[in-house]
């Protein structure tokens, strides 16, 4: 009777860490909403551009670490609130030419998890002025019912991607080549916008 209870025990507990191990699942998703924004340095001060014109799609998978996706963002869209400013980066990014800033995502680094947060590292690519780099930007996942939320910062060099133009007035107005690039972003899970799209009594 001992040697049964004790199998019977450990079974139980075998199956619990078992469990307790199973891989999140995530669901393939679509850009809700959210901004993508930068921290610049100038001569004048410190000050931020951004943009709330995000689309982007994700994979989904049977664990965070098999998700694949992208996101991007018109550069004609990102303000720093100073007209003048805004002309002067879209002038330096050469929007004309390279309309877009984009991020590819080919790997995800899971880490400590806290029960609806995981941290995680994305790698992948970003893809600005025409030029693109491998990056790494650490995250938080927040995942509920309704959505999966996506925030992290990445240091970026400017000149890295090639981007020049940061000097104005002979010299007397600089920007730092370093920027934060922060980004903070939802994804609606794709059969919560099928059932969106969906006519009343479909």
């Amino acid at each position: 009777m001992n040697m049964r209870f004790l199998l019977a025990a450990l079974s139980t507990l075998c199956a619990g860490e078992l469990h307790a191990q199973a891989p999140r699942l995530v669901p393939v998703g679509t850009v809700r909403d959210g901004t993508l924004s930068f921290e610049g340095r100038a001569t004048t001060g410190v000050f931020t551009g951004t943009t709330a014109a995000v689309r982007g799609e994700m994979s989904g998978g049977g664990s965070l670490s098999e998700v694949r996706g992208w996101v991007d963002a018109p550069v004609s869209t990102l303000v720093t609130g100073n007209g003048h400013r805004d002309k002067d980066l879209n002038k330096s990014l050469e929007s004309n030419l390279y309309p877009t800033v984009r991020f590819d995502l080919t790997g995800v680094m899971p880490g400590a998890e806290r029960g609806d947060t995981v941290d995680a590292v994305l790698q992948g690519r970003f893809t600005i002025h025409g030029v693109t780099r491998e990056a790494s930007i650490p995250v938080t996942v927040v995942t509920r019912p309704d959505a999966i939320r996506v925030r992290g910062d990445t240091p970026l060099s400017l000149k890295d991607y090639k981007i020049g133009g940061l000097t104005k007035l002979l010299g007397t107005l600089k920007m730092d080549d370093k920027i934060v690039v922060h980004l903070d972003l939802r994804f609606a899970p794709a059969a919560r916008l099928d059932s969106a799209m969906s006519p009343p009594g479909s």
